[in-house]
């Protein structure tokens, strides 16, 4: 057996505690003299942006592969969906919306007691982490006793996850552009439910990618569909020729739990 390979070189963590323990002097307080990783004020500069964006990637991804996490399934959902049992103070109209908080809950689980026969490793639930239809994603998974992720970001409201989400699997991010990406860089199917512009971003960009070759087609379906026909005029685009008739082949209304479930494993290819 091949011994373990030695350090040759120190350390980061060794750096950092050999340099807190230098005396201080003038030279050691100016800001210059710190370690350029152990820098807060370095790494926040403009000017590292493209390094900062490099470690969000990483990050996520390196956690992901050690957990051995191989494909998702993806849920995109308003945050402003509540649990049917407390909707006390909604509006009508989200009170009319909150069953899909429920289907998107029995959704999750089901899925969850699938992904479980490969360990978490295929088809593990992924949302945006926060409140709403997120939330019942998370919810799900744990209903089944599996793991999901959570995809935070940092936001003036709804920033913090919700308390579904497997804590060594909950990211926070800075950059939209990163987090969509790991939304799909495993997505082996999407599953969007009615929401706001979050949720609407994040479908086009889906559809956008898979109608232009730039990402490999893989379910995409629609819980509610007099929702998504009430907002976007699908058929208009087709008709206008700003889309392609077999573009609306891309995507499937679906109206449960039960009927995604199945569409998803009678898609093509899937």
């Amino acid at each position: 057996m091949n011994e373990p390979r030695q350090r040759r070189f120190p350390a980061a963590h060794e750096d950092m505690h050999v340099a807190d323990t230098v005396r201080e002097t003038p030279q050691t307080r100016d800001p210059a003299y710190r370690l350029a990783f152990d820098d807060r004020d370095f790494l926040c500069r403009d000017e590292l942006r493209p390094v900062r964006l490099q470690l969000e990637l990483l990050k996520t991804q390196l956690v992901l592969d050690e957990h051995g996490i191989e494909s998702t399934i993806v849920m995109f959902g308003g945050a402003r969906i509540r649990d049917p049992e407390n909707v006390a103070g909604a509006t009508e109209e989200i009170t009319a919306l909150s069953h899909y908080y429920d289907e998107a809950r029995a959704f999750s689980k089901i899925m969850t007691e699938k992904s479980m026969l490969s360990n978490n490793r295929e088809n593990v639930i992924v949302t945006g982490g926060g409140p709403g239809v997120m939330e019942a994603g998370n919810r799900g998974a744990a209903d089944a006793g599996g793991a999901s992720i959570g995809l935070n970001i940092v936001l003036p409201h709804e920033q913090a996850p919700n308390e579904y989400v497997t804590p060594e699997l909950c990211f926070n991010f800075h950059y939209f552009a990163i987090r969509k990406m790991h939304f799909l860089m495993r997505a082996k199917a999407i599953c969007v439910f009615p929401g706001g512009f979050g949720t609407l971003d994040e479908l086009f960009e889906s559809l956008t990618l898979i109608q232009t070759g730039r990402m490999d087609p893989v379910p995409i379906l629609l819980f509610g569909r007099a929702f998504w026909d009430s907002i976007v005029n699908w058929q208009a685009l087709s008709d206008a020729g700003t889309i392609s008739a077999d573009d609306l082949k891309l995507f499937k209304f679906v109206e449960t739990a039960a009927e995604a479930v199945d569409t998803i494993k009678n898609w093509p290819k899937f």
